[in-house]
């Protein structure tokens, strides 16, 4: 396997793709985390719930079930597509009139409810699935550098959690128009972009892989030419990725990264408040060591392989969880720091799904073997709102949402040890040979 740069020059189309992505992630964390975060409180007995929080978790999880669904679907087909860069610009542009439904609808309503099921869907697979898979074919070795970079978003929106909430209310009665409205705008201009600036391949609009300049033009494209004919027999279909024990030893470990980042963050207003920070400053905390750890853990990543990342990862949600559980009214400043952990590690948790696809797969079999990975791990994340609320609402509070998070990333630690790079070579041998492809040493050296 090449060694990546360490440079962080992508080239002009390079940056536009981790622009597209970064906007595609916040159109996502603003179309399902903000209503479920800020909105909940409209729905409160609504078609007789019991909580408005409790019916828009329950909503988020089974759109997102149906999500992770099709992703696993298109798995088998994702490879032959002619084109993935028509497919997201199709999800986001579904997303978008959903989201003006959003903004224009009545709310509470039942048909205001059914635009956030959908737009639950179409985002999901817009940001993470989509545009995640043109991140891996263009920056097939840098891919830890760049969604570093490109989840920034994620902390970034958090920060604007408190922003929205304020426009949202600040007339005395819901605006939900003119609270999504300037969002609304950039995510036009991010699906511009990606309609204007971004190609399936770099190739097919001059520029390189990885923007690796090293080979001529015509040799780059050969090689993408050739990509594109292996996808379509790919060894890696859906039984044979699901049958890899190694695929779910990274895959689970991945998956608790993004429940409990993705759920505690609907419950921060909450659990702040239960000890008295203050919410507007402590989000602000949050986003900038969650623009910390998305990069630092990006570059660990490319520099050390995304096990060794994932690691990483996993002893700081440790911390977290341990650091949250002793806290206290009486004691916030150790809330605060389990909060800069779980910044860190949400940072990064959003970075995996694409970087163990690209890192312990060949580059013909990515988009097949991503199109498992990241469903899988949604599967997960889909259920940590739901998970957190009701951990929330125990006898413990919101201690029981650290103690159990601490849990987690201890066993999340045991199966990322015994993922195995070389066993995962081995079974991609048994494929091949099975199915007359040649034998070769491409995943040799993979850490």
């Amino acid at each position: 396997m090449n060694q990546p740069k360490k440079s962080i020059n992508f080239g002009f189309r390079g940056w536009m793709l981790i622009l597209f992505q970064a906007i595609a992630f916040v159109t996502y964390q603003a179309a399902t985390n903000y209503p479920l975060n800020i909105l909940n409180g409209l729905f409160d007995g609504f078609g007789g719930a019991p909580s408005g929080q409790q019916l828009l978790s329950m909503i988020y999880t089974v759109a997102a079930v149906i999500g992770i669904i099709c992703q696993l679907v298109l798995s088998n087909y994702i490879g032959r597509a002619k084109s993935v860069k028509r497919i997201a610009l199709g999800l986001g542009a579904v997303t978008l009139v959903l989201l003006l439904l959003m903004m224009l609808l009545p709310a509470p309503s039942g048909v205001w409810l059914l635009c956030y099921g959908l737009v639950n869907i179409s985002s999901v697979m817009y940001a993470t699935f989509a545009v995640g898979i043109l991140i891996g074919q263009w920056f097939p070795t840098r891919k830890g550098t760049v969604m570093g970079i490109a989840t920034f978003a994620f902390p970034i929106a958090n920060g604007l959690v408190s922003v929205f909430a304020g426009r949202a209310f600040a007339k005395g009665y819901p605006d939900i128009f003119g609270a999504f409205l300037p969002f609304f705008i950039v995510f036009v201009l991010g699906w511009l972009i990606g309609l204007v600036f971004i190609t399936d391949y770099p190739e097919q609009c001059g520029a390189y892989r990885d923007n690796d300049k090293s080979m001529t033009p015509e040799v780059a494209r050969a090689m993408m030419e050739q990509e594109i004919e292996n996808k379509k027999t790919t060894v890696w279909k859906l039984g044979h990725t699901l049958a890899c024990r190694d695929f779910w030893f990274i895959t689970i470990p991945m998956g608790f990264l993004l429940m409990f980042s993705v759920g505690t963050m609907t419950q921060t207003q909450d659990i702040i408040g239960q000890v008295g920070l203050d919410f507007g400053s402590t989000m602000g905390m949050i986003m900038i060591f969650g623009l910390l750890g998305s990069y630092l853990l990006g570059l660990l990543d490319t520099k050390f392989g995304t096990k060794r990342s994932v690691l990483i990862a996993l002893c700081i949600m440790v911390a977290a969880g341990v650091l949250g559980a002793l806290s206290s009214r009486e004691n916030p400043g150790l809330l605060r720091l389990a909060l800069i952990c779980l910044a860190l590690f949400m940072g990064a948790s959003s970075n995996y799904t694409v970087s163990a696809a690209a890192q312990y797969w060949r580059r013909e079999d990515f988009s097949s073997v991503f199109a498992v990975v990241n469903p899988v791990a949604n599967v997960l994340a889909s259920s940590g709102p739901a998970v957190v609320a009701m951990l929330f609402h125990s006898s413990m509070g919101y201690r029981a949402i650290f103690i159990v998070t601490a849990v987690v990333a201890v066993l999340s630690i045991i199966l990322t040890l015994m993922f195995s790079p070389a066993h995962v070579k081995a079974m991609d041998d048994r494929y091949r040979a099975a199915a007359g492809k040649p034998l070769d040493d491409a995943l040799v050296g993979r850490k």
